[in-house]
């Protein structure tokens, strides 16, 4: 995940060095397919058994990423 920016994230993470990137960003990045061929879930379990940490974004971050996003197409 060398180079790769994390994007704002909701639901599911992983955390790889010192960053949490969003479960689906790493499933593409990762397998190189697109994000609808799997699911959040598939990739934290996945990632799990790798060893990698997962867990779930705070509800604090979801709602601020929803407002920044709101803010950036204003």
């Amino acid at each position: 995940m060398k180079g790769v920016k994390p994007e704002p994230g909701t639901g599911e993470f992983v955390i790889v060095g010192r960053r949490q990137y969003p479960a689906k960003q790493v499933g593409e990045v990762l397998t190189r397919q697109d994000r609808r061929d799997f699911s959040a879930q598939e990739v934290v379990r996945a990632m799990t058994r790798l060893g990698f940490t997962c867990g779930t974004f705070p509800a604090a971050t979801v709602v601020t990423a929803a407002a920044t996003m709101t803010t950036t197409i204003v």
